[in-house]
């Protein structure tokens, strides 16, 4: 679907305008809360009239929190609505990273679950309205409804979502109107409206929000789980007659793992996606050989300019990647001086595209270190990621530049050592990290989770992953870990898990 000029200010538009044309279709379902398209219009041009009047001549932010529910939603999509931008903050964050993230985008009023308002000591500065899920979305004194969504122009701020600050303090990333606008028109997942798109991720991650805008968007359903669990989300996909979804690497693996997994009907899957993370080659293999769907695998960022996608389904010889730059996405592998290099030779992925965040929220230093120009001075997103293109044009993803080992003067891949020891059978899931070493400076530990009801001696394990690995890599030694800590979208926390290994060496 092409877009342009003043057209692509009107994604809440296009979204209520559903309810006008098919009044009594479901569209969104939250737990025990189910909203038709009409219902869904009248409650967001409700919600947005008291919205506008409230954020009128303040700084045109509204901040959201809680799990997900159809209330929040609601409050997200009347925030847009009202022309105001919408900042939905991460609930599970520490109190004092919430705090900050509060203080920084400076809202006009906090819209939250009742439970959850105490986790912002700082809430009380603005107007705040508590929410109850399953009751409906009140902000106060009844306000005149707006008639119709305003349309801003597509170059102002849509919303704000803060990083999961996994490499320290968290930004804020502002998307625009016309990047969100060109990510929900792109026909990239054959969405239409007899699409049902099945969601279990954090309302306030990108991965709920691009799906969930892109189904509504195209006139599809969506159902939101307010907490994700494996039955759960398989006893729903079977009964909704669940047609698309997103899902995060360890939800795939829980949801394989599920005891009752090839008694559920799962045919009617067209499409499903993965992002967040990167999903092990076996377990796209999994997926394809015992999930009925296309499979597609989704690498980029929230910042966006970075794109590519792996159609697992047609090319499964590809696993091993993550797929090809998708339609309208330059993406590059860089040397240190920053040289394209040729296929086969790694380096660090660079990408642009019409879908690139305007910047980080108030954060010049961070904007600074992300934008890279070429030497023509083209502008281009700086992911992080170490990587190389393939002979067929496949991205090879190894690592993250932040976890990169140098050990004894030798780059290691922590990448390439995890993906050993998740090949043992009694192996559930692993990390590999730096940690400090006298005689080579840093050397790999590898930290292992077993599988329920299984037992890794770690000695046996070290020597058979190094039997694997070339002399430069190998593990210096294992440790056993009943679980790693995980964002809310699948990442490891590699800085948590190196860090008490580091006090007092650097």
């Amino acid at each position: 679907m092409a877009s342009s000029g003043a057209e692509e200010g009107r994604l809440l538009a296009t979204i209520l305008d559903h309810g006008l044309e098919r009044q009594r279709d479901e569209a969104l379902r939250c737990g025990e809360t189910s909203l038709s398209w009409g219902e869904l219009r009248r409650a967001v041009l409700g919600a947005a009239g008291a919205i506008a009047a409230r954020t009128e001549g303040g700084t045109g932010r509204v901040a959201l929190l809680g799990s997900a529910s159809a209330e929040l939603v609601v409050a997200y999509l009347a925030t847009i609505a009202a022309g105001a931008c919408a900042v939905p903050l991460p609930v599970s964050a520490h109190p004092d990273a919430l705090a900050g993230m509060f203080a920084d985008c400076e809202p006009d009023l906090l819209i939250a679950h009742a439970g959850d308002l105490d986790r912002i000591a700082t809430a009380q500065s603005v107007p705040t309205f508590a929410v109850e899920p399953g009751r409906g979305l009140a902000l106060g004194d009844v306000v005149r409804p707006l008639e119709a969504a305003r349309v801003p122009s597509p170059e102002t701020d849509f919303n704000i979502i803060y990083s999961s600050g996994t490499t320290g303090r968290a930004k804020g990333i502002v998307h625009s109107h016309a990047m969100r606008y060109r990510q929900a028109a792109r026909s990239l997942f054959d969405l239409g409206p007899a699409s049902t798109m099945l969601l279990a991720t954090p309302l306030y991650s990108n991965t709920t929000l691009m799906p969930l805008l892109a189904t509504l968007f195209h006139g599809g359903r969506v159902i939101l789980m307010p907490k994700f669990d494996a039955e759960g989300y398989l006893e729903l996909a079977e009964t909704e007659r669940a047609t698309h979804t997103m899902l995060v690497p360890v939800q795939y693996q829980r949801i394989l793992a599920a005891d009752r997994f090839n008694s559920h009907d799962l045919s009617s899957f067209q499409v499903k996606q993965c992002t967040g993370a990167p999903l092990p080659a076996a377990t796209k293999r999994e997926i394809l050989n015992r999930w009925p769907g296309r499979f597609l695998e989704v690498y980029g960022l929230t910042e966006g300019g970075c794109t590519c996608i792996l159609d697992l389904t047609a090319h499964p010889d590809k696993a091993h990647t993550v797929g090809r730059p998708a339609t309208g996405n330059e993406i590059r592998v860089i040397d240190e001086q920053g040289r394209t290099q040729p296929p086969g030779v790694r380096g660090e992925i660079v990408g642009r595209s019409a879908t690139m965040m305007s910047g980080y929220f108030r954060n010049e230093e961070a904007n600074a270190a992300f934008y890279w120009r070429d030497a023509d001075g083209v502008l281009f997103h700086r992911t992080g990621d170490i990587g190389m293109f393939d002979e067929d044009g496949f991205l090879v993803l190894l690592d993250r530049k932040k976890d990169l080992i140098i050990s004894g003067g030798f780059n290691i891949y922590a990448s390439d050592l995890e993906e050993k020891l998740l090949a043992h059978p009694d192996v559930a899931d692993a990390a590999v990290i730096a940690i400090p070493s006298e005689k080579w400076g840093e050397t790999p530990l590898g930290l292992v989770v077993p599988k329920p009801g299984r037992t890794v001696d770690t000695e046996e394990l070290l020597s058979w992953a190094n039997a694997q690995l070339g002399r430069t890599q190998r593990l210096s030694a294992l440790e056993l870990r009943d679980e790693l800590p995980r964002s809310n979208v699948g990442k490891v926390l590699k800085q948590e898990l190196r860090k008490p290994y580091w006090e007092g060496h650097r």
